[in-house]
């Protein structure tokens, strides 16, 4: 049978997610941990969503994925409040350690004053920035 690769902008939300499924079942099988929960915590308003924060706890980890807060809303404590509760959720589910990623244009300076430490630097992603990936024990 011929197979075909096909370029997708804009993949079906559900064939992501088969692959994501693929992959969790093959570390569960390789690790023998199958604890893997999405977490999600979102501040809303009339308008919408004003703040969130997003990922999944899995193996002892939590692996932040998104944060964001509305530019307007921005400074207001939002984001450490956020991240400070997927933290003690991600406790509640015997997560001892946490990871994300950032960019030099985000907010790597926001972490590191909540305790997460820079473990590795990509120079130029893109160019005249940098991309971080940091670790915090919880």
């Amino acid at each position: 049978m011929a197979t075909r690769y096909v370029i997708e902008d804009e993949p079906n939300a559900a064939d992501v997610r088969a692959l994501e499924d693929a992959l969790y079942r093959y570390n569960v099988q390789q690790t023998g941990r199958d604890d893997g929960r999405w977490l999600a915590i979102f501040v809303r308003d009339a308008e919408g969503i004003v703040a969130g924060v997003s990922g999944w706890t899995w193996a002892g980890w939590l692996k932040i994925n998104n944060l964001w807060v509305r530019p307007e809303r921005r400074l207001e404590g939002r984001g450490r409040d956020l991240l400070t509760a997927a933290e003690a959720e991600a406790k509640t589910r015997g997560c001892t350690r946490a990871t994300l990623e950032t960019y030099s244009f985000q907010a790597p300076r926001f972490y590191e004053r909540l305790g997460y430490k820079i473990v590795g630097t990509i120079d130029e992603m893109p160019a005249g920035h940098k991309h971080y990936f940091l670790v915090k024990e919880l």
